[in-house]
């Protein structure tokens, strides 16, 4: 299915690396209706396509996401303004709305493809909560961060709560969100909201070379199971229920194409070509989880 026109992003393929730009820069690329369905396309896109291996977002120009567009004024997050909207009244599930940016994150969440999100300015609101079920997050020196709900009389979305205490903690979640104050890239490193700080001009290229890692060395079913094993462990009650999982997915992995190229590509010394594909050549066990329903 072919992409339809995109007004708040920007979409490229080149070497197995997807890059979403969201591309508003005379807004600070501030969150709306349009971009929540771009980005849910584009990856519904990056999951086809099989030429790609990683995907990168980031924004253009000086912002990473300014949060969401406020030019609705006070209504802004009124659900119920607006009426015969059609964007927000596709989010409608009997009398509840759901949260657009929530749409967003179970997205990624559900990405058979590792994300890396390159965070190159301002990264406030959904801004901040978009990004965390990416795997990777690594910023720029000049990057700020923001989890403003409470001061616009609001509370956090996106699923960050639970994303969020799993990434840096509950006292950190609680005192970011708590407080509501903007901070600098320096505190998102120290206290575990980025793996790593660049400057400005070298934050693009640290990513690549670290998608490019993943891209050219790894057998690309193997991480879309090593990527949904991680995320979804995390709130598993036992770690019997990984091993139960793990011993599945080994003994399907181990009777692969991918496994004997592996071994067989690492004993010649060479590098691999991993013949089995994300679109084909999941196991049968997959997805092995029970979706939950909205309600």
């Amino acid at each position: 299915m072919a992409l339809p026109p995109l007004e708040t992003t920007q979409y490229s393929v080149e070497d197995g690396i997807a890059t979403i730009t969201l591309n508003r820069p005379e807004k600070l690329n501030a969150y709306n209706a349009k971009m929540r369905e771009e980005l849910i396309a584009l990856f519904d896109e990056t999951d086809a396509d099989d030429n790609v291996r990683v995907v990168v977002v980031t924004g253009a120009g000086r912002a990473f996401c300014a949060g969401a567009d406020l030019s609705s004024g006070g209504s802004t997050f009124d659900r119920k303004a607006d009426a015969g909207n059609l964007s927000r009244e596709a989010l409608k599930v009997g009398d509840v709305y759901r949260d657009g940016g929530g749409t967003n994150t179970l997205r990624i969440y559900q990405s058979l493809k590792p994300v890396i999100g390159a965070i190159n300015g301002p990264a406030v609101g959904i801004g901040a909560t978009m990004q965390l079920p990416m795997d990777i997050r690594m910023a720029s020196t000049q990057a700020r961060f923001g989890f403003v709900f409470a001061r616009r009389g609001i509370t956090p979305e996106a699923a960050s709560s639970w994303f969020l205490p799993r990434l840096v903690g509950m006292q950190t979640a609680l005192e970011w969100c708590m407080t509501g104050r903007v901070f600098g890239a320096e505190e998102a490193h120290e206290r575990g909201l980025v793996r790593s700080l660049h400057e400005p001009d070298e934050l693009l290229p640290a990513v690549y070379a670290l998608a490019r890692e993943i891209a050219d060395n790894t057998a690309p079913v193997s991480i879309a199971l090593t990527r949904q094993l991680m995320w979804r462990m995390t709130a598993a009650p036992h770690p019997m229920d990984a091993h139960r999982i793990d011993s599945r997915s080994i003994q399907a992995r181990g009777e692969s194409a991918d496994a004997r190229e592996g071994v067989t590509s690492f004993l010649e010394k060479r590098p691999a070509e991993f013949p089995n594909k994300v679109s084909t050549d999941m196991p049968d066990f997959f997805p092995w989880w029970d979706e939950p329903t909205f309600k």
